[in-house]
Parts: structure tokens; sequence; C-alpha cells
């Protein structure tokens, strides 16, 4: 076994080697692969790359033993995600069941117009957020739904994705009852609302042109291209012979937001929303649950395998339209399956280049060239996203980041509020754009998209870091430490 004392710092060629190969891999998987590089071609490309991250580290005097334990330590870190995608899954699979999300989709193509659809769908998502606090739950149930009705008007799924997650992260970032509202001024030492307060500056100017843009596409959308009502009408009752359609099959998500403003944590009150939503398919879609039952399996074992199936398989619903079909069958712990397996590749390949300190000579190399206000504040925006590009991690992209820097910012007399706001203005909004982070594989499975293309329409997500930049070199609301002269 190597004695620490044995053990050389990676240089920066080190350290900037398996960041490379991983980009270099990454980018021949999509060249190749194309829209299926994450069923596979990512977590190999992410595996190789922390395969010579090792070779480098062994080089460098680490011995395995020591970098298993921060591979394994690493994936740990990620087990609380884990259970909430599982759990997410089975909420999909039962309440596509039990018709909460075909009622949702249902009424939805009933009251809104597709002119104002895109903008609607991040500003219905952004008040769900907000009062909720979770990007991720509201992804998964209301964005879910406007998916569906996107499909019905015939518009853009990857259009109507960048804008739930446009919605989604500004709620999400603005409310108290956030995590990562919370845990960013915990790591660099400001306080909570005076925290929020401070990031209302960036982040209303950035969802007020990301809804302008939305609402852009959405007039350009239905002058150019009429909306098929024939197809609407097809959807709908399609829905309604289906589904026992009617408003309590709403219920569940009332109780599930209810559950999350009590600051139910996310797993526990996602899994019971699944339950109740099974429990609503029992009550309310009888009918359907016989039809989908296996040919000679009736009465209650075939209720209990349908629902049970609801869980870890999903559903699969048969209309006679393959279109409809696809939009209604999906859901159980089985989809969410390749997720956790692209999520363990990333963070054990983030865990063992933070481990080998090679995370770290990024960051001492970044800091090094921070001379003013401006270019720190940027510095910390790299080396968030970086964080995020590298841990596959959002709070680790405000944890890390927030350490490390918070010492700096107080030297050169800035507030933390500066701080704070930073490495939400960078960790939190870009963690879902990048497609092996936990957030960007939760949104691709949860929305059930099948391309990267929503990525260049999360408006909000692209904005607000470049408005936060704009005002670190500008100076504008940059606020500085008060100190007192005695």
């Amino acid at each position: 076994m190597s004695d620490s004392s044995q053990i050389n710092p990676p240089s920066f060629l080190d350290s900037f080697i398996p960041v490379i190969a991983l980009v270099v891999m990454l980018s021949t998987g999509v060249i190749y692969f194309g829209d299926n590089s994450s069923f596979g071609p990512n977590q190999i490309a992410l595996l190789l790359a922390m395969g010579i991250a090792v070779v480098i580290g062994l080089k460098n005097g680490h011995n395995w033993s020591s970098i298993e334990k921060a591979i394994v330590h690493g994936i740990s870190i990620s087990l609380g995600a884990i259970l909430i995608l599982l759990a997410v899954g089975s909420l999909i699979g039962t309440w596509l069941l039990s018709g909460t999300v075909p009622t949702m989709v249902y009424y939805g193509l009933k009251i809104i117009d597709p002119s104002w659809f895109y903008a609607a769908t991040c500003l219905v998502c952004g008040i769900v957020a907000m009062s909720i606090g979770s990007s991720w739950t509201t992804a998964a149930t209301v964005g879910v739904a406007f998916i569906g009705i996107a499909t019905g008007f015939e518009m853009s799924t990857s259009v109507t994705a960048g804008a739930v997650i446009s919605g989604a992260y500004f709620g999400d970032k603005l409310s108290p009852l956030s995590e990562t509202t919370n845990l960013a001024p915990a790591v660099a030492g400001s306080e909570l609302f005076e925290h929020i307060r401070y990031m209302l500056w960036t982040t209303i100017p950035s969802i007020s042109m990301a809804l302008v843009l939305f609402l852009l596409i959405g007039f350009n959308h239905s002058t150019e291209m009429p909306v098929n009502t024939s197809s609407i009408d097809t959807l709908i009752a399609t829905l309604d012979s289906t589904y026992k359609i009617n408003p309590l099959n709403l219920i569940p998500l009332g109780i599930l937001l209810f559950m999350a403003y009590k600051k139910v944590p996310a797993f526990p009150a996602v899994s019971i929303g699944a339950i109740i939503g099974a429990i609503w398919a029992l009550i309310f879609q009888q009918e359907l649950i016989l039809t989908m039952a296996s040919e000679g399996i009736s009465g209650a074992k075939a209720y209990i395998m349908v629902v049970w199936t609801a869980f870890f398989d999903g559903v699969v619903v048969k209309t006679g339209n393959s279109e409809i079909d696809e939009l209604l069958s999906r859901g159980g712990m089985s989809s969410m399956l390749n997720t956790i397996w692209l999520v363990m590749c990333a963070l054990s390949f983030g865990a063992v280049l933070e481990h080998l300190g090679m995370l770290k000579k990024f960051v001492d190399s970044i800091l090094s060239a921070a001379k003013s206000t401006g270019s720190l504040i940027a510095s910390t925006m790299a080396t968030c996203i970086g964080t995020n590009l590298i841990t596959a991690d959002q709070y680790m992209s405000i944890v890390m980041p927030g350490r490390m820097f918070k010492e700096e910012y107080a030297r050169r007399g800035l507030h933390p509020t500066v701080l704070s706001r930073t490495l939400e203005d960078s960790g939190t909004i870009t963690s879902p754009l990048i497609p092996w982070n936990t957030c960007g594989a939760f949104m691709f499975g949860a929305l059930a998209l099948t391309s990267y293309e929503y990525i260049y329409y999360c408006f909000f997500n692209l904005i607000n870091p470049i408005v936060a930049l704009i005002y670190g070199y500008t100076g504008f609301k940059i606020k500085k430490m008060v100190t007192n002269n005695t």
C-alpha cells in the first residue's frame, strides 16, 4: 500500500487529459449514435475516461483501494436521487393508469391556445415550482401533461420541454422551499431571504426575456402552421373513450403538491403520490384495467397485476392510434434504469477526479487569473459549470465552488450574497442542460424526450448566466461588504 507522502499532486496536464478524452468520446458518441448516445455510449465514455484518470492517479502514487472507496462514496451521494428517480417512474406509471395525467392533457387541450402555449407552459411550471420548491416534481407532473398537450397541438415537444425546464428552474430558484436555494446561502454565508431578494435582479430580467421568446415562437407557430383541430379532436375523443375523465382524477396531483408545500421529503412524497395514483386507478379506471390485463386473467388478479405492473414497468395503452399510444404508454421504475446507469457512471468519474485532486487543480488555475470582480464572478461561474460537467451533480456544483471561493470573495470585500447568487446563476441553472448530469438525465427521462434539441430552448437557463456575467463586469448590483470605521 502506498504511503500518503509518496503521492504526487497532479499536474495541469494530468487533470486535463481525462476531461479532453471524455469530451472527445462524448462527441464521437453523439456523431455515431445520435439521439441514442445516452443509452449506453455516454456511459461507456464516462467509464473509459474514469479509467484514464485512474491510471494517472496510480502513476502519481495513489492506490486502487483509496480510489475504489472514493468511487463508492461518489455513487453513495446519488442514492437519494436514485430513490427519487425510481419513485418518479412509478408515479408516472400509476398516474397514467389512474387518468391523472390524461385528465390534465384533456382539460389543457380545451383551455390553452397554441399562440401562447409555450409561454403559458413556462409560467405555470414556474408558479408550481415556486409553490413546492421542486423542479423535478414540477417536470414529472405538470411538465409531463404539457408534453402531452403539445403533442395534441402538433407543436414542438423540444420547445415545450425547454419551456417546462425554464419555468421549473425559475420557480425552484426563487422558492424558499427549494434545497438549492437553501444550500447556496448556507455555503456562501448569506441569509436565505436576502439571497432570494438579491437573485431577483438577475432572475426577473432573464425569465422576462424567456417569456417574450416563447411568445414569439408561439405566435409564429400559430400564423405559419394553423393548428390541426382534427388531430386535437381525435386526441380528446380518444382520451374520453379510453379513460373516465373527470376533475376527481386531479386529486392525486393536489395531494402531491400539498405534501411538497408542507416540506414532506421528495422520496416519500412522490412514493405516496404513486400509491394514491394506484388507488385512484382501482376506483375510477376499472374498465381500462381489465382491457390491459393479459388474456385469461380477470377479476381481482387482473386488477392487482395491472396496477402492480404500473409501478415497476409502467403501462401500455392500446387505442389503435400509434401516436396516442406512444404518449400514454410509459412510466414505471424500469423506465428510469438507463438514467440511473448514466448518473452512476457520471458520479463515479467525478468522484475519481475529485479524489485525485484534478478538479481542484482546475479551480486553482482559474482563480490565479481572476484579477477583477468581473473575472472573479466569471471564474466562479466557469467553475460551477465545469463542476456540473465533471461531477454530474448540481449540489456538488454549489458546494465545491462555494467552499473554494468563499475566502476570496471576503478578501475582496464582496458581500456573501454575491457569491450565493453566482452559485445559483451558474450551478443550479446549467445542471439540466448537461445530458449526463443528474438533472439533465432526469429531465430527459421524465419528459420522455428523444432528442437533446430541447437544450436550445431552455431560454431562462441560457439567458440567466449571461445576465449574471454582464452584471459582474459592469458592477451593476454587485454588493460590497459594509465596514464600520471607528
